[in-house]
């Protein structure tokens, strides 16, 4: 049971959007966060969410956390750099979790150098967030899955065909829920850091997004060419965003491993 004196303090920290009519996301936060990487240091505002029933209340939430076992689970989080609700301009990254991109620094993808180069572009700029998506791993079929599937592909399988044997779709991730909590940290359009039509389209369907998004090419190594060039073919990342020559490109010619 959170004492008196606990629920005050973090009941002013902890807001509850409504999703629908039976489930809400607990918003918890900001919590100052200095963060340093190599010669990179910025203190962003760092939050996270997680789903509760609809009519869950702030101190039930408090009273019930120790018995969640939300070790057991991941939850989502949002890094937030600068005056994000009221700046006329705002870079945002919906970036899905890598756990081996992302921690160990794996060069079988370019994950992990899109989120730190993220996060980098945010300070730079002035404004911005990731929102950092916990349930994305592997495109939605989970780090367990995501191992089979790495096993498939070192026997010649793309990324796409390696998901399909296994019984999943292509890309089975949805960004509804980080759209919702966006939509409640900044009323004002924000440019989106992708390359990634899907995460385009589901933001420019809810009018938040800025007339262009950013492109992020980047981390590209002899292990991850052929897996940069199925994005493209078959999921049709965008190379460019109208401002780059053809002699500007990647180039990602490649063949399977």
């Amino acid at each position: 049971m959170t004492m008196k004196k606990e629920l005050e303090i973090l009941s002013e920290k902890i807001h509850l959007i409504k999703r629908n009519e039976t489930e809400s996301l607990c918003l918890v936060g900001p919590v100052r966060l200095p963060v340093k990487q190599g010669d990179f240091e910025a203190t962003f505002q760092w939050y996270t969410w997680l789903p509760v029933e609809a009519s869950t209340t702030i101190e039930q939430v408090l009273e019930n956390i120790s018995q969640s076992n939300l070790a057991l689970g991941q939850q989502s989080s949002i890094l937030v750099y600068g005056n994000f609700a009221d700046e006329e301009e705002a870079l945002i990254r919906m970036h899905s979790i890598c756990h081996t991109g992302d921690i160990f620094g794996s060069q079988r993808c370019d994950c992990g150098y899109q989120l730190h180069q993220s996060m980098q572009m945010i300070v730079e700029h002035g404004c911005g967030a990731v929102f950092y998506l916990a349930d994305h791993e592997g495109r939605g079929i989970g780090l367990f899955s995501k191992t089979m599937a790495y096993l498939l592909q070192e026997n010649g399988y793309d990324t796409v065909e390696a998901n399909h044997a296994l019984g999943f779709a292509d890309d089975t991730r949805s960004y509804e829920d980080a759209i919702l909590l966006l939509e409640a940290l900044r009323q004002k359009p924000s440019t989106l850091i992708t390359n990634n039509p899907n995460k385009l389209a589901a933001l420019q369907k809810h009018g938040l997004l800025a007339d262009k998004h950013i492109p992020l090419w980047g981390g590209m190594t002899e292990t991850n060419r052929f897996y940069l060039q199925t994005k493209i073919e078959k999921a049709g990342h965008i190379l460019t965003n109208g401002g780059l020559e053809d002699d500007e490109r990647p180039v990602l010619h490649a063949t399977r491993p």
